[in-house]
């Protein structure tokens, strides 16, 4: 890893994605139940919003797993956590594994949307939800083609986050119903203040 990896993405995340996000975190959170995957971890900053009674297993591919505020997270969550290595692409874990998949800031930098919420289906138990925070394109055509022009600076001083993804369609064709998410305003600067919150359940196979 280099030094924008390993010292400045993850402080960059906490100052963005931190504090004024934590009442979205622990609403969304909040449904959270049994057995769950968090895919792109980060620096755990979901790890304080889940219930004691939950049973959490973070993914991260990077050595953000590694990071003191991570271990610190883990130590400060009352549910118990373990943290492994994985890409959401292609999850180390069997067919119907977990009762929730979370994931919050991490579509927008996958490397496939399609076969990382693929790969969330699968690993799911039958009726098994998904619980998103996400920000995607935005809805007004002019900040959208501002995001399209901005999109190869952007995606270099964010780590690969690209600000023009859309997940409705993606949710669908992977399986998920996406009528229980919706768009919401984040408190982000313009450019990245669409997002999209809620659950996805799985639709039958």
């Amino acid at each position: 890893m280099g030094l924008l990896d390993r010292h400045v993405f993850p402080r960059l995340n906490d100052l963005l994605l931190g504090r004024a996000f934590e009442g979205l975190r622990s609403e969304l959170l909040a449904g959270a139940e049994g057995r769950v995957l968090e895919i792109g971890s980060g620096t755990g900053l979901n790890f304080a919003h889940y219930g004691a009674s939950v049973e959490v297993t973070a993914v991260e591919p990077s050595d953000f797993r590694e990071a003191p505020r991570a271990r610190a997270r883990k130590k400060e969550a009352k549910a118990r956590v373990s943290v492994a290595h994985g890409k959401a692409e292609a999850l180390p874990f069997d067919a119907g594994s977990f009762d929730c998949v979370v994931s919050t800031f991490v579509l927008c930098s996958v490397r496939s949307v399609e076969a990382s919420l693929a790969e969330a289906r699968r690993v799911l138990k039958p009726g098994g939800r998904l619980l998103l925070l996400e920000h995607v394109r935005s809805r007004d055509p002019g900040v959208a083609r501002w995001q399209e022009r901005l999109r190869p600076v952007w995606m270099t001083v964010f780590g690969g986050c690209d600000p023009t993804r859309q997940l409705g369609p993606a949710l669908d064709a992977a399986g998920f119903d996406p009528d229980g998410v919706e768009a919401v305003d984040l408190p982000l600067p313009r450019l990245a203040r669409d997002g999209v919150m809620g659950v996805a359940l799985t639709k039958p196979r």
